[in-house]
């Protein structure tokens, strides 16, 4: 089921990194990214952070668990003049490193770990994968504070802040 997102849209996806360095990707089965290697990404939902929203997407398109630990990059854009289309990009480890992809069969045709400097020179690389594969990406990192009370004047329920500490 397609959802009505209105002009503003608010997404996420993360670079997982394992314990030999190499980025989990998958291949979407749709839309502009069909069969290149870019990273699990989708919408953030009603009620939860963006960094919930990238855990959560990369649970569901690739079965990994993960844990973020900062964030590293904001793509954004307008679509037709009309659309604002905005990404959160966040800097993640697996939890458990002897985890196995299950792919969400829907979404996904493929999902694999492949090594930063091979998705830099691969044409079926994403642009955005390809320019992020040329860095140290957790060197360019804002970090995730957690535990900051903001006060009871805007009601969150939730609070996160990412700053270069």
């Amino acid at each position: 089921m397609k959802k009505d997102r209105g002009k503003v849209w608010l997404g996420v996806s993360a670079v997982v990194e394992n314990q030999s360095g190499e980025w989990l990707v998958v291949k979407k089965s749709y839309g502009g990214l069909k069969g290149r290697w870019s990273l699990p990404a989708g919408f953030v939902d009603e009620g939860e952070t963006i960094d919930e929203g990238a855990i959560r997407e990369v649970k569901e398109e690739t079965g990994i668990d993960c844990v973020v630990h900062g964030l590293i990059g904001f793509r954004t854009g307008v679509i037709r003049e009309e659309i604002s289309d905005n990404m959160a990009i966040f800097y993640c480890h697996m939890v458990e490193y002897a985890q196995e992809i299950v792919i969400e069969e829907r979404e996904i045709l493929e999902a694999r770990w492949i090594h930063p400097k091979d998705l830099a020179v691969d044409e079926r690389s994403s642009v955005m994968i390809v320019e992020m594969a040329q860095y140290h990406v957790e060197h360019y990192m804002l970090n995730k504070i957690e535990g900051i009370n903001p006060g009871d004047i805007f009601g969150y329920t939730k609070y996160n802040f990412f700053f270069n500490k």
